[in-house]
């Protein structure tokens, strides 16, 4: 089942997360504070959460509390905790992090964002990040052609792509982007090896996009910057020249660099 993250109430992360603006509440009627100055407001970063199990927040007034409620796929509860950041400054970075058993894939994350006097803001988040699984197409050395009897490879990643489009009939989620990333292992230079993998990322993303995929593709080249098995400079390793597929709201949090990525027209 892939991964969604939708809004509900007054806010929604997507794959990385991407939050829509919330209004602050008042205090219950039973916080015993008085709201003074202006509402609250919060920022949240997300780009942390799927892959760290964190978040940090700045809030417009002193803080208070937050509560945070992370669920699985079926809504059900995997971590929760209450955070104190009481005796914090207005607009300070505070982090909000939860350990989550490692077999449970995030579904939704709650946040009620307190300031002192008990004015809050709710947000709910859900997202769709889905990985296609796939077997890697080989490259003949220093090519970027997708030779033929590697084509039932792409054929079998290509139906797999279908069937998780299909799941989105409604066309509820309207960034829904396929991203190919190329990686390499550290044999030869990293320049050498981020335009290689660049180069074939584009010939795995042009065929995607002649075979019929019709939401936008995207793609770059990573070279040796994130390998799947961490060697020393100049090691062969199969597992290392391999692509990601991946079909998300906004692009993928893939570590050790900050991606330029391309679309195929």
């Amino acid at each position: 089942m892939p991964t969604r993250w939708l809004v509900v109430v007054s806010a929604a992360l997507y794959a990385i997360l991407i939050a829509s603006p919330a209004e602050a509440r008042k205090p219950s009627a039973d916080s015993g504070g008085n709201t003074r100055g202006p509402a609250l407001k919060v920022q949240v970063d997300k780009s942390h959460a799927l892959d760290e199990h964190r978040m940090a927040i700045r809030m417009s007034r002193p803080p208070g509390k937050i509560e945070i409620t992370v669920a699985d796929e079926d809504g059900i509860t995997i971590a929760e905790h209450e955070h104190d950041f009481s005796g914090h400054l207005a607009g300070a970075s505070l982090v909000v992090s939860w350990d989550q058993p490692r077999d449970k894939p995030i579904g939704s994350i709650v946040l009620r964002m307190y300031d002192r006097d008990g004015q809050y803001v709710h947000q709910e988040y859900s997202a769709w990040y889905v990985p296609i699984p796939h077997e890697d197409v080989n490259f003949r050395t220093d090519s970027a052609e997708i030779e033929a009897p590697e084509m039932p490879k792409l054929e079998e990643a290509f139906a797999k792509v279908q069937e998780i489009l299909s799941k989105d009939k409604a066309r509820e989620h309207k960034k829904l982007t396929l991203y190919v990333a190329g990686h390499t292992d550290t044999v030869g230079s990293a320049g050498y090896n981020r335009g290689l993998s660049q180069a074939r990322a584009q010939s795995l993303a042009r065929w995607f996009r002649q075979r019929g995929v019709h939401i936008p593709i995207a793609f770059e080249g990573f070279g040796e910057t994130a390998l799947l098995v961490q060697t020393p400079d100049e090691t062969d390793e199969p597992r290392n020249r391999r692509a990601d597929y991946i079909i998300a709201d906004e692009p993928p949090p893939i570590k050790s660099t900050r991606p330029g990525w391309k679309h195929i027209n």
